[in-house]
């Protein structure tokens, strides 16, 4: 499906891994979140003379998951969760992004995630675009959905003596990305 930005020419850009982050939070113990990162990602857009993408590609390394506790982020490296040793990584291509006003968007494209593909929506938001100060063009989005991990065979979970689930089933995902122009 072609991609619903009426720009004409799109310049192509790399995600600056350095200034950009996906987080995640999910709840714990039902009624508190715990909060995560991946640290290595990379990724590509074509962005149109208003600064809105007119394509996304984002990879992300499993097992770059942080949350600050050693021994829950093995856990979720494991068979249990992400089993990066199997599926190493996260992957999103935009199929799809329509721009909603100068500086919001909506990107639907498909996340594939522990072998699994399914058709996500992500809300954006263009930031900013201007010079750093070594005269470099940037530009920077925030974007966020959230997800039924379930969808994605990710399924581990104990229950609570008193109802619920240790680890909640939505995620909810956030991405704040700075991008330069590509070289080349």
């Amino acid at each position: 499906m072609p991609d619903m930005n009426t720009a004409t020419e799109a310049t192509p850009y790399v995600i600056d891994a350095s200034h950009s982050s996906v987080e995640f939070s999910v709840r714990h113990l039902v009624f508190a979140k715990v909060r995560g990162q991946f640290r290595v990602l990379s990724g590509s857009l074509s962005v149109g003379p208003d600064g809105i993408p007119t394509q996304v590609a984002v990879e992300i390394h499993a097992d770059s998951v942080d949350t600050r506790e050693e021994q829950r982020d093995n856990h979720l490296r494991s068979a249990d969760f992400l089993d990066a040793a199997t599926y190493p990584t996260l992957t999103f291509a935009s199929s799809q992004i329509e721009k909603k006003s100068d500086t919001t968007f909506t990107v639907v494209g498909d996340l594939t995630l522990h072998g699994s593909t399914n058709r996500v929506e992500l809300a954006g938001t263009l930031e900013g675009r201007g010079a750093d100060p070594w005269g470099n063009d940037r530009i920077a989005y925030s974007a966020t959905t959230k997800i039924d991990r379930r969808t994605f065979g990710l399924t581990w979970s104990q229950s609570l003596e008193a109802g619920g689930l240790v680890v909640g089933n939505e995620v909810e995902i956030e991405l704040n990305v700075q991008a330069i122009p590509a070289k080349g």
